[in-house]
């Protein structure tokens, strides 16, 4: 039963990659999306890469202002991946060769979290931005690569002692969010294979869950105290730009 249902999770995940009804899968996801469109929509221009970028779901929120949008993955799930690579040692860009980077739920699996932010920080431009989120409140996955949760504090403590700038931080969703996300994760990965099942599951998970927890989410966790996760945009500084001309010379 166990295998069936994690089969049917990634069958979904590969269904949905293009769709804009992914964000509906949980309110989870509902609150990632609508964090890290807000940041896109704010703050990527320019040549983009994608870090971790799994199966390419958020390339459509691109803005006009986006020139070109690369990815990296460790194993790339989708035929349009860049560079197959660790974030913790991108050997193979140079730097600095972007002006946006985005990352997405992608520290807490890597054992050395400061080294993979320094190699963002590196393949930026001066001036460029990076959007990241991380989780606050996750179950355990992807095992045994799960190594990390971050407070507001500790991801922003990792951001600025990489040289970056904060720019902005957002919380994303909270405790309902968590407990609602499992619960769809149940229904639809039950669901999924059963012809006609799956698109009156998927209705009601919608409608009936996702929706109602995501409001009620926003409307009671006004402390943050329970955050699903965060999302920050910073800024590699300008002033880089001197300093590596002041060290050159």
């Amino acid at each position: 039963m166990q295998s069936r249902l994690r089969a049917n999770r990634g069958r979904i995940e590969l269904d949905l990659a293009e769709s804009a009804d992914r964000q509906y899968f949980s309110a989870a996801f509902l609150a990632q999306y609508q964090a890290v469109s807000y940041m896109m929509q704010r703050y990527l221009e320019g040549e983009v890469i994608d870090l971790g970028c799994g199966t390419i779901p958020f390339k459509g929120i691109a803005n006009e202002r986006i020139s070109a949008y690369h990815t990296l993955d460790l194993q790339p799930r989708s035929k349009d991946t860049t560079y197959v690579g660790d974030i913790q040692d991108m050997y193979m860009i140079q730097s600095p060769s972007y002006d946006s980077a985005i990352c997405f739920e992608v520290l807490e699996h890597v054992p050395h979290p400061q080294q993979a932010v320094r190699e963002i920080y590196r393949i930026l431009r001066p001036g460029g931005v990076a959007i990241i989120s991380v989780p606050h409140l996750s179950r355990l996955h992807d095992e045994p690569h799960d190594y990390y949760r971050f407070t507001r504090y500790g991801v922003l403590h990792l951001l600025e002692t990489s040289g970056f700038v904060v720019l902005e931080i957002l919380e994303k969703g909270g405790l309902v969010s968590f407990l609602a996300h499992q619960v769809s994760t149940l229904l639809l990965s039950a669901a999924w294979s059963v012809p006609g099942f799956r698109q009156v599951a998927w209705l009601l998970n919608k409608w009936f869950i996702t929706r109602p927890c995501s409001w009620i989410d926003r409307a009671t966790n006004r402390s943050g105290v329970f955050a699903l996760g965060y999302v920050v945009a910073a800024q590699k500084p300008l002033a880089d730009m001197q300093v590596r001309g002041e060290e050159e010379a």
